[in-house]
């Protein structure tokens, strides 16, 4: 009788083993579905992020860095064919000195038309994102400027307070103008960012990137003025490595002055983003439009726009998105 109760138990034993061990590896594989699911969510998110600081943050620096269709770059002005009609003129000139550092105020606001750059299921909000900072561009020689500079920008969402964020960047590098080539002006930029929590300095992303420009400056007349030109921005190293990508991009930018206080510009740009891991790439069309009136020397408001659409050989990372509004800005050089 022990005999068969010891057999029908060991029977019993060796039926629910399996099952039980069926349920530990099922739990377990779910266990690690949900963490690769979650840590693929978390590298879109930061990767969207990244998208949004890039987009957002030109916003408040029309054109981004290296389009300068004012005619005029970190105060070397671009020659004009009437230069040597004007030379007596400009010996009666008094010269101006130059002024190396700036001191950069803006608050932008705008409406965005994607809050998360989602290929689907688009969200709308508000935005407001204001912006500081400190720029030194000494003039080593006539064609030959250094800078450095440090600036900070905060993301604050109307309906979405969970996107806000905070870009902080650190600039080092040089610009050098070369007048007997049509005056290209050509950059090198190194450039810590930092992506960082709503009311907090813990990153969330860090890079550090170079950043190498070229650019073709057209005048056209006294009043239209046009550049050309193309950015290579390296990532040399960041964390999480997700979100780190190297940009290559092609603009043509347009400017007109309507009045002395008036002024309209357009830049469009194709880039093409080749991402650090995984096999990722992105291409993106972007124009920006503005429209800025001058109140003041150092005071100045605009009218913002920004288009953007990305393709991606990853279908979900694929969006479009509209930005329109304003920014009230102010400018100091000394």
């Amino acid at each position: 009788m022990n005999h068969l109760a010891s057999e029908k138990k060991s029977a019993s034993m060796s039926y629910f083993l399996p099952i039980n061990h069926f349920r530990f590896l099922s739990a377990l594989c779910s266990m690690v579905v949900a963490l690769c699911f979650s840590a693929l969510v978390e590298a879109q998110n930061n990767s969207q992020a990244v998208d949004r600081a890039e987009l957002l943050g030109n916003q408040s620096q029309f054109g981004g860095p290296g389009v300068s269709t004012s005619g005029v770059t970190d105060d070397h002005a671009v020659a004009s064919p009437n230069d040597p009609d004007l030379g007596v003129q400009q010996i009666l000139k008094r010269k101006d000195e130059y002024d190396p550092f700036t001191i950069s105020l803006g608050v932008p606001f705008y409406y965005t038309s994607n809050v998360a750059l989602v290929s689907s299921g688009e969200k709308g909000d508000l935005i407001v994102a204001p912006a500081v900072g400190l720029f030194y561009d000494p003039r080593v020689t006539k064609t030959f400027y250094g800078h450095l500079g440090v600036r900070e920008q905060l993301f604050y969402y109307n309906n979405y307070s969970s996107f806000d964020f905070g870009a902080f960047d650190v600039e080092a590098g040089f610009s050098y103008y070369l007048p007997q080539f049509h005056n290209l002006i050509l950059r090198a930029i190194y450039d810590y960012n930092r992506l960082t929590m709503r009311d907090s300095f813990d990153a969330f992303f860090e890079n550090h990137s170079i950043i190498l420009n070229a650019e073709l400056p057209f005048r056209f007349g006294r009043a239209a003025h046009l550049a050309v030109g193309a950015d290579a921005n390296f990532s040399l190293a960041g964390e999480p490595d997700g979100p780190r990508r190297h940009d290559f991009d092609v603009y043509v930018g347009y400017g007109v002055n309507l009045t002395r206080a008036l002024s309209i510009d357009a830049v469009g740009r194709v880039v093409v983003r080749d991402y650090v891991t995984g096999d990722r790439v992105d291409v993106s069309e972007i124009l920006a439009l503005s429209a800025t009136y001058r109140l003041t020397k150092w005071w100045s408001a605009s009218v913002i726009s920004s288009f953007a659409k990305n393709q991606s050989n990853h279908s979900v990372f694929e969006y479009d998105v509209a930005n329109v509004g304003g920014a009230m800005s102010f400018n100091v050089k000394f």
